[in-house]
């Protein structure tokens, strides 16, 4: 059976969703729409059923298992049945690039707690060590300063500007470009 990573941290469980997590992350989407709409993409028809949960935790698993992503959700040590928010790392390229894609949410009741850089900062310290990834990319609006906060404090560095670069909630939204670089990369 594929061994996924639980990482702990001092307030905060960082996992893979299981099938038993479906209504907590119906949940958090739900309580979080209005929130959460103004910085990701639209959303398919079906994405509030349990239906697509279900098949989302099993696509996550097998893009696990080929090292194609690693999609985390943060969970409170404090109330460990409830999703308070999730940190995505997609693109996953081995080989030339050993890079991948960071994206992340959290709910609008966590905000400015911190729980956001100290669940990113265990998931990259997996990423680069476990994973050995080299380069982590994430991006955001740059009227999203909380999210430009959080990459800075946690070393990211901007690398330019992409006009026009992603569809975010039916708009095409400008967007800064950060990287964090693996000081500790190993070729194998």
């Amino acid at each position: 059976m594929l061994q996924t990573p639980v990482l702990l941290t001092p307030r905060l469980i960082v996992r893979l969703l299981q099938q038993q997590d479906v209504p907590a992350v119906l949940a958090y989407y739900s309580q979080n729409r209005e929130f959460l709409e103004p910085f990701e993409p639209e959303r398919p028809r079906n994405f509030y059923s349990r239906e697509f949960w279900a098949q989302q935790i099993e696509k996550s698993l097998i893009e696990f298992s080929y090292d194609r992503s690693l999609r985390l959700f943060i969970f409170s040590k404090n109330d460990p049945a409830r999703v308070i928010g999730t940190t995505n790392f997609t693109n996953m390229n081995q080989g030339v690039s050993y890079s991948c894609s960071l994206g992340y949410s959290l709910a609008e009741d966590g905000q400015g707690k911190g729980y956001m850089h100290e669940a990113l900062e265990a998931a990259i310290h997996y990423v680069f060590d476990d994973l050995n990834l080299h380069r982590v990319n994430a991006n955001y609006m740059p009227h999203n300063r909380r999210s430009g906060n959080v990459l800075k404090r946690l070393g990211f560095t901007v690398e330019g500007y992409a006009r026009d670069y992603l569809l975010i909630n039916g708009k095409w939204e400008d967007h800064i470009l950060t990287s964090l670089i693996n000081p500790n990369w190993k070729e194998e």
